[in-house]
This record gives C-alpha cells, structure tokens and sequence, in this order.
C-alpha cells in the first residue's frame, strides 16, 4: 500500500498551464490515445444517423471560428501542432452542448446554436474554452480521477450500460471524462485560457460575459446539458469581466488572424 500510494504521488505532479497543481495518474499522451478511439465510437451512431454536418453554411462558420482560435492554441502549445484537431457539428437540436478531448476531439451540438443563438464572438467564447479543458490537459485529469475513485469506477459502469459503447478501460474512461462535471478550478482556468485564445484570434472578449448570460437564461425542463459538465463557478460574470480590460488589446491588434486548415 505504501508503495502504491509513492507512486501515486510521484506520477500526479502536474502542473496546467495556469501554474496549477493537478492530479495525474494518467499522461496526456494516454489521454489523447484513448479519446481518439472513444470520438470514434461516440459520434458512430450520430454517424450512422446521418446527423453529423448536416448544414453547410453552419459547418463553414463552425470551421471558421475553430481554424483560428486553433492557430492561437498552436502559438501556446507549440506541440500540439502533432494533435489531430478534429470537430464535428453534431445535428442535435435539443442538446445545448460543447466538449473537447484530450488531443482537439471536439463536437458541437445544433442546440446551442438554435437555443443560444450566439453571435460569432459568443460562439469563438464557447469553442474556444473547450480548447482550453483540452490545452489545460483537463480530460487526463478527470480521467486519473475517475481510474482511482470508486464513484468513478461505478460511474464507467453505469455510463456505458446507458450508452452502449463498445468501450473497455482507458477509452471507456476518456468517454466518461467528456461526460463529468469540470471541477471549479478546471472551469475557471478554462475560462482564463479561453478569453485569451478567442480574444488574439480576433473575438470580442465582452462576448464572453454575455454568453453566460445567455447560457443562464435557456430554461425549460432543465438547465442546458452544457452546465451540467460545466458547472458556473461563483461570480463568473464578474470574473470574466473583469479579465476583459486586460484581453482588449489582443482583440483590438491590427492584422489579419492566423487561421488552422481544419
């Protein structure tokens, strides 16, 4: 047991790109390798449904947005150029929800289009914190969590039952990271990430405090399935305003903006 635990906290020393300390018994390299086999399998029935990138027009300015807030990751992260970014628009018009894995595996669902109705520089906002969580390396975070809690055990369980993935270990794991809540400091640290890279591409960064407060007004039955895996940290209006000040210069640079060939 001893033993065990050394290693454990030998191997979690990680540190994000906010300086963070995280806990990481699962490497990035392992985190990309397995979600590529879990995108695979998430978007097949989607796939044989024929309801992924069903509107052009939506596809073309989905691969707009995502080329250049790529470019600005690429600038962070020299080595993600290795990353096969891929995102894939997928036709949900229910599902308010984004997410992103370990190695740019991203989808975007038509509900959050419909129901949000996000200005260009609402939706750079949206995309572009999804690139954070996968810039932050925050899928191999909650995949290490999941492998070594035993409510993450049971919830691999209970998550493949109900989806009917044909997924076992690692991969079932990257699957289940997609579908757990951030935690408080991987959602802030996405947001910081986040206004940045959407701001040197060329959005707007007041954008992100009103996409939030379009996010809190979609109601209905329940609140979008977006803000249940990624909860709203305390004051994250106040928050996000608050970094706009120092984002503007960024946005207001002269130039044209680097774009990703997607």
């Amino acid at each position: 047991m001893l033993c065990t635990a050394l290693i454990y906290l030998i191997v979690a020393c990680a540190t994000s790109p906010t300086g963070r300390r995280q806990f990481m018994i699962v490497s990035e390299e392992s985190a990309i390798a397995s979600s590529k086999q879990a995108y695979v399998e998430m978007l097949k029935s989607y796939e044989q449904q024929g309801k992924i990138d069903n509107d052009p027009a939506l596809k073309k300015r989905v691969y707009r947005i995502t080329g250049r807030l790529i470019a600005q990751a690429l600038k962070m992260r020299p080595e993600t150029q290795n990353w096969e970014w891929s995102i894939k628009i997928i036709d949900d018009p229910k599902t308010v929800n984004a997410w992103a894995m370990a190695g740019g595996k991203m989808a975007l669902y038509t509900g959050l289009v419909y129901k949000i109705k996000p200005s260009d520089d609402e939706l750079a906002q949206v995309l572009a914190h999804e690139i954070a969580h996968a810039l932050a390396k925050h899928s191999a975070e909650k995949m290490s969590v999941a492998m070594v809690s035993s409510a993450g055990v049971i919830a691999v369980g209970v998550f493949s039952d109900r989806k009917g993935l044909a997924l076992t270990g690692a991969a079932l794991a990257a699957a289940l990271a997609v579908q757990m809540p951030n935690s408080r400091a991987a959602e802030s640290e996405a947001d910081r990430i986040g206004i940045e890279l959407a701001a040197k591409a060329g959005y707007d960064p007041r954008a992100a405090v009103t996409l939030w407060q379009k996010m809190a007004q979609v109601g209905g039955k329940g609140p979008p399935e977006f803000l249940s895996t990624h909860p709203a940290p305390a004051n994250r209006e106040k928050t996000l305003a608050e970094y706009v000040p120092e984002m503007m210069p960024y946005y207001e640079q002269k130039g044209e903006r680097p774009s990703y060939r997607l």
